[in-house]
């Protein structure tokens, strides 16, 4: 991530951090252009509410903001540290050629097979085969190459 991608964190938080809260709009303008994948968004808007800065479709009116209790100084620790969380979600979930990574990446996203469904797979792999065999069995010619 470069200076300019971290002071626009930077800014970001802290105006969160004076406001008490941000927009998804204010989250979106402040991310990097290669964010674009929906999971890391959510982890670095679920990063933002760890840090005590609610995100909302739209600011909210006066009466809820009032009833709020967050800080009203900027925290520059906090900030920095958004910085280092986004340039590692920047590094780990960035565009990459490596086949293997992608793989890996993709692969997480299957939902694993349960006991039954690789059951059923398996009977129909064998009904599959049983098929196949009584189909060449039907044929003299087949049975006497073989």
């Amino acid at each position: 991530m470069d200076q300019d991608q971290q002071s626009r964190l930077k800014e970001l938080i802290a105006k969160g951090k004076e406001q008490g809260f941000l927009t998804y709009t204010e989250v979106n303008d402040h991310l990097p252009d290669g964010i674009v994948d929906p999971e890391q968004i959510e982890d670095i808007i679920r990063m933002i509410n760890d840090m005590g800065i609610k995100v909302h479709e739209s600011a909210p009116s006066e009466s809820n903001e009032i009833l709020s209790d967050t800080e009203t100084e900027p925290d520059e620790d906090a900030a920095e540290e958004a910085a280092a969380a986004l340039a590692s979600l920047d590094s780990e979930f960035g565009r990459t050629t490596d086949p293997v990574r992608m793989y890996m990446r993709e692969m997480g996203t299957v939902e694993l097979l349960t006991r039954e469904g690789e059951i059923k797979i398996a009977r129909r792999i064998e009904s599959g085969l049983n098929q196949a065999m009584s189909s060449l069995a039907r044929y003299p010619d087949t049975m006497r190459l073989i």
